[in-house]
């Protein structure tokens, strides 16, 4: 269970990742959302979400102090990278996150007790915890998916297996417009 557990999680952590591939910095830095949604503060947040889960609901702290993390930490501070925090810096930040992680999730069995102070101090298994980060990796996997395609068009899964239907750009923007036509239609009727 804890292999199948660890792959998804594995997964989601990949996609993400490969979502700042090709692009410049004013593109993995860009918000493209009201609320500000930008590729590369997804991946500095994903790392500060490893940390803690991994690292301070099990006691096992991360050799570095996030201070954009924490009490009197500036509100959504781990949502995007400020001018000088590079890229490299926050994927290498990312990487060394989910090292730790790993080897907290290989050191403990699943059952394993810890404590989320951020919850109200509750206790929670490793189980519990995997399985929340893996919601969390993936629904960030979801948000960068959507960003990177406002971005430049590019949409998929990994590289390797895109998931999407194999089409032309020719079907997709055929597919597109009897999407948006349905929507017009539908509103047509409900007005």
């Amino acid at each position: 269970m804890k292999a199948d557990l660890h792959s998804y999680l594995k997964g989601g952590r990949d996609a993400l990742l490969w979502k700042l591939d090709g692009l410049s910095e004013y593109d993995i830095r860009r918000p493209l959302t009201r609320t500000a949604t930008n590729l590369l503060g997804l991946v500095k947040h994903s790392a500060a979400m490893e940390i803690l889960y991994f690292g301070v609901v099990f006691g096992r702290p991360f050799e570095q102090e996030l201070p954009y993390v924490g009490d009197g930490a500036e509100t959504n501070a781990d949502m995007w990278a400020t001018a000088d925090e590079t890229r490299e810096e926050v994927v290498a930040l990312y990487r060394r996150a989910i090292a730790h992680a790993d080897t907290t999730i290989a050191a403990l069995a699943l059952d394993e007790v810890g404590r989320v102070p951020w919850w109200g101090d509750a206790a929670v298994t490793l189980h519990h915890v995997v399985v929340h980060v893996i919601a969390e990796t993936q629904r960030h996997a979801g948000h960068a998916d959507i960003v990177r395609e406002l971005i430049d068009g590019a949409a998929g899964l990994l590289p390797r297996n895109d998931n999407l239907p194999p089409a032309d750009e020719s079907w997709w923007l055929d597919y597109r417009q009897r999407v948006e036509q349905a929507a017009l239609d539908a509103s047509k009727r409900s007005n």
